[in-house]
């Protein structure tokens, strides 16, 4: 299959591109290129490579694809807040025109990343379901990705399979590494300074999902029956994967030998 991958230069696309070729498929990078020379550790570049804002995007582009990942976003709230036009621009405007040109040149498959962001800040103790939970995106990111969440849907049909998946915060390794979320921080940190500094008491939840697992649901987007994941949107977690930050932090202590771990309240 010829895949589509947007963002595929970035921490979770470097890991999902690789992925994909090695079990043959034919892989079309399509990114900005900002994180391009940030390589930390092996990697086999894409064949086919794009390098362009996602805003310029045209339907050539989308020639003779057979699906398409969108990962690209500006991908977190500090970055969403900075410039909210933006954040809109990219995250939404952009996005919807990548749907409609895909749907108009026959591509068989779109699968988004949503965001977990997107139920704000819950006021219910039950698990969040993906279809009767409320949504309260409150950032400029999460704003936008629930609004392209829920236009992209209204483009599905049976010729056009339409799949959003909402992933818990990722951890784990990546040829293009991402030192700004939670848990990758705390290793980091150990790492570089041997000492993990949280700024309060540790007692926040934060579910967490490996990057590894997430690329293996994105790619169950592409392979399951389209009477399972047409149309739908899902949360993508591990099982009991939700942690307090002393949790991670603690775990982050045991891999880095050495490191001391520090509660500033």
């Amino acid at each position: 299959m010829r895949i589509l991958i947007t963002g595929n230069l970035g921490y979770i696309g470097s890991v999902m591109s690789n992925i994909l070729a090695k079990q043959g498929h034919q892989v079309i990078g399509y990114d900005i290129g900002y994180f391009k020379d940030c390589i930390t550790s092996k990697y086999i570049p894409v064949t086919n490579q794009i390098i362009k804002d996602l805003r310029k995007l045209e339907e050539s582009d989308l020639e003779n694809i057979d699906h398409v990942i969108h990962l690209a976003s500006l991908s977190n709230d500090p970055l969403g807040a900075f410039m909210p036009e933006l954040t809109e621009q990219i995250n939404y405007e952009a996005t919807i025109k990548l749907a409609e040109f895909s749907k108009k040149k026959k591509v068989k498959r779109f699968i988004f990343a949503s965001s977990q962001s997107i139920y704000g800040v819950s006021k219910v103790d039950e698990e969040l379901d993906e279809d009767s939970s409320l949504k309260d995106p409150i950032t400029a990111y999460a704003i936008t990705k629930w609004k392209a969440e829920q236009e992209i849907m209204k483009m599905a049909n049976e010729n056009f399979i339409v799949c959003a998946l909402r992933p818990s915060t990722v951890f784990g390794p990546s040829p293009r590494f991402r030192a700004d979320i939670v848990f990758n921080n705390l290793v980091a940190c150990a790492y570089t300074s041997k000492k993990i500094e949280i700024w309060s008491d540790g007692s926040p939840w934060r579910p967490v999902i490996h990057i590894k697992d997430l690329c293996n649901a994105l790619i169950s987007g592409l392979e399951a029956p389209k009477e399972l994941v047409g149309g739908q949107s899902f949360n993508v977690g591990i099982k009991n994967g939700n942690y307090t930050v002393r949790e991670l932090a603690e775990a982050a202590q045991r891999v880095v030998p050495g490191s001391k771990l520090v509660f500033l309240n």
